[in-house]
């Protein structure tokens, strides 16, 4: 039958990674996959002020210190796309698109996170990296005095847009509804001198020819104004959708995408856990997903005890 794990994870941001280490001090036989570099969506934070101990750092540098942690400990460690999920009681069985690989183990725990949302305006599939960006420290340095539209006004939006205020001639928020990130970072963002500010907006489209070269947005007042604003580069932040896709066969999801769990993260089904920003909750934040990550491995770590006696 190959190698069975004691629990395999799906997902190497800070949800998975924290429950890895839990997992493996737990004696615990461990698997941990993912698709991309260890970090999640952390790693597309420029700065990190509010995970206690840590003072303030970039989200690639946490990840880098998360996963230190987790090679030091010697979780195994994958870089796997995975396709397929299927419970068969006893064993949870992971198929991957790379040579078809198959893993098994007891238990399961899903932390695959989010993914950017997108707003589906004319345009916008023809600029996808290459004019429009989901990360501004990944490619604001390209923009560096020139002109960007940032689409937005929660947390990731603000901050991301003071962030390239320091490198940009000119940022232009456009959003929905007014500025919704916290209050501070909402007054710093307002003071800087080269930002400027559009509230209760719709965007129309995204335009260009050989390049984008501007955004078309229009009040949701009563005046119905259209404005179009030049730029060189636009970065959308506008929430994310659950990365749930492969686990629809399992029937973990609510009507949105995210895995539903109780207080011990554990999911409709026997030994299928969920962690992080992939559940069904109302803060997601790394120092929760770290939570997350503590309680599902505790927890698979009993259920796997339990099937052994």
């Amino acid at each position: 039958m190959g190698t069975v794990y004691d629990v395999l994870i799906v997902g190497a941001g800070p949800a998975g990674m924290t429950a890895a280490i839990y997992a493996v001090r737990a004696n615990m036989k461990v698997l941990l996959l993912d698709r991309l570099s260890p970090g999640g969506q952390m790693i597309n934070t420029n700065e990190i002020e509010n995970y206690t101990g840590a003072g303030k750092l970039s989200g690639a540098e946490l990840a880098v210190k998360m996963f230190e942690h987790v090679q030091s400990l010697g979780v195994e460690f994958d870089y796997k796309t995975v396709k397929k999920v299927t419970d068969e009681d006893a064993l949870k069985v992971v198929v991957c698109e790379e040579d078809d690989a198959v893993y098994k183990a007891r238990a399961l725990i899903i932390a695959t996170g989010t993914v950017p949302r997108r707003l589906g305006a004319p345009g916008e599939d023809k600029w996808v990296a290459n004019g429009i960006s989901w990360c501004a420290i990944c490619d604001g340095a390209q923009y560096r005095s020139r002109d960007v539209v940032v689409i937005g006004g929660g947390n990731s939006a603000v901050e991301e847009s003071l962030f390239l205020s320091e490198i940009c001639n000119k940022v232009i928020v456009v959003t929905m509804l007014d500025l919704t990130a916290d209050p501070k970072a909402c007054e710093q963002l307002r003071a800087c001198p080269n930002v400027d500010i559009y509230t209760y907006q719709d965007v129309l489209e995204f335009t260009g020819t050989d390049r984008l070269t501007g955004v078309s947005f229009r009040s949701t007042g009563a005046d119905k104004t259209v404005r179009h604003v030049d730029c060189d580069g636009v970065f959308e932040y506008i929430g994310f959708q659950a990365s749930s896709e492969i686990f629809v066969g399992l029937d973990i999801s609510d009507k949105y995408g995210c895995i539903e769990v109780d207080s011990r993260m554990q999911t409709s089904k026997s030994g299928i856990f969920g962690a992080g920003d992939i559940t069904a909750k109302h803060l997601r934040q790394i120092v929760t997903a770290c939570s997350d990550g503590a309680i599902a491995a505790n927890s698979a770590a009993a259920y796997v005890k339990k099937l052994s006696r």
